[in-house]
């Protein structure tokens, strides 16, 4: 992995009006890898996304590509190619024509269009559709033109809005290996934006998790799910259970009306805290041998585990077991120290945290 960022964003500020859509946001991308933008709906990532591209100038802020400022570039002058949810492929074009487009338009002779069209058709699996229109084909079809257009032209970084939005979810998840395997073949730079966390943690090497116009945490697929930085981040990425706590010293930590044994240091004593734990990692066991215990309250099948809802005295228990308990069961939770993680309490509560 490159140690210098290919693109970097510092203090970017983007106001539509009275609103400020991003709020000073820095961030580096590193060439020749996959950095997924995820958040909410609203959250900036796509904004972010159209910065990159230059099809908005920031009102604050510079963007540097390989170093140089580029802020005032327009967008045909950057090294940058950008796939949008909607495909806006040529109607009157057939494949061939549609990924050669832009080769055209820079007056290549023909038989190097003809190899690089054809290069991108067969890494895109589309060999053999090179004379079909574009009208007659899938949308799974039509989103590998739109990429193959794009990618003919050798950006360094490739844009991608969005751009499995419209297929259906076993095409989607298809689609996520393809664009992680083109990414690596290519050895090119992908920022690909999206509101799906699955998506973000099968694809990327970084995941850039925003909300609110504000980057919220940065980090590789592991470390965002296993390490939330906040409460947002947590609830946001994955099922999580939520609680406040308070950490009356390193290594221990109390929540749901009981002590745990934890990982986590340097707080101070008897900070209140918030505590992640995931559905996962709560071993179901007889209740005398419990840490805690609780009253089923409801049972899901999800396919590969049963979801359960517990009462506990400490608040509500969301448990992922591949043994079912029956609603009105009591049952017995633990917990290793490290499947409890510590976050400072700084984020408003959402849905599952928990009051003591």
């Amino acid at each position: 992995m490159a140690e210098n960022p290919v693109v970097s964003l510092r203090n970017i500020a983007v106001d539509f009006g009275e609103e400020a859509v991003l709020q000073n946001l820095s961030l580096d991308i590193l060439d020749k890898t996959f950095v997924t933008l995820l958040g909410p709906s609203g959250c900036g990532k796509t904004t972010t996304l159209r910065v990159i591209g230059g099809f908005l100038k920031p009102s604050m802020g510079k963007v540097y590509f390989d170093g140089q400022d580029i802020t005032e570039l327009p967008p045909y002058k950057r090294q940058v190619n950008t796939v949008f949810q909607k495909y806006a492929l040529f109607p009157h074009l057939n494949v061939f024509e549609n990924v050669a487009f832009g080769l055209r338009l820079k007056k290549l002779p023909e038989d190097e269009i003809r190899q690089s069209v054809l290069e991108m058709l067969e890494l895109l699996g589309l060999k053999g559709f090179e004379r079909r229109g574009s009208e007659n084909l899938s949308g799974g079809q039509q989103q590998r033109v739109a990429i193959a257009r794009a990618l003919v032209n050798k950006p360094r970084v490739l844009l991608l809005d969005e751009p499995l939005g419209a297929l259906d979810l076993k095409l989607r998840k298809e689609m996520q290996t393809e664009l992680k395997r083109i990414q690596q073949a290519l050895a090119i730079t992908f920022v690909y934006v999206t509101h799906d966390q699955e998506e973000a943690l099968t694809m990327s090497d970084t995941v850039v998790v925003m909300n609110q116009g504000e980057i919220q945490q940065i980090g590789t697929p592991e470390d965002i799910y296993n390490e939330p930085k906040n409460a947002f981040v947590a609830d946001f990425i994955g099922e999580s259970n939520l609680f406040d706590g308070r950490m009356p010293k390193d290594y221990l930590v109390e929540f749901a009306g009981t002590e745990w044994p934890c990982v986590d240091a340097g707080f101070t004593p008897n900070e209140l805290v918030q505590v992640v734990v995931r559905p996962e990692d709560i071993t179901v066991v007889p209740p005398i041998e419990g840490q805690v215990t609780g009253v089923v309250k409801s049972l899901v099948f999800k396919g590969v585990h049963w979801e359960m809802v517990v009462e506990q005295a400490g608040g509500e228990w969301l448990v992922q077991s591949t043994d079912a308990s029956q609603p009105g069961d009591l049952i017995g939770m633990r917990l290793d120290p490290d499947e409890i993680h510590i976050m400072h309490r700084c984020e408003e509560a959402s849905a599952h945290v928990q009051q003591e």
